[in-house]
């Protein structure tokens, strides 16, 4: 079984990371705190997610 990795790879990168996840927090209206989190559902999770990965994506395409 593999292990899972979710550290980052440059330490420095964890404050811009936080506050990414809290602004896409917000913009789908899911209310985040500092620290542990393991209280929202799956579906709240997903949809930080989502729209990190969102936002990734429109990043990458305006520099194209």
């Amino acid at each position: 079984m593999s292990k899972k990795n979710n550290r980052i790879n440059v330490p420095e990168a964890r404050e811009a990371m936080d506050k990414f996840k809290m602004e896409a927090a917000n913009e789908v209206g899911v209310n985040l705190k500092e620290g542990y989190n393991g209280d929202i559902s799956a579906r709240e999770a997903g949809s930080v997610g989502g729209q990190m990965v969102k936002k990734m994506i429109e990043s990458y395409e305006k520099g194209l």
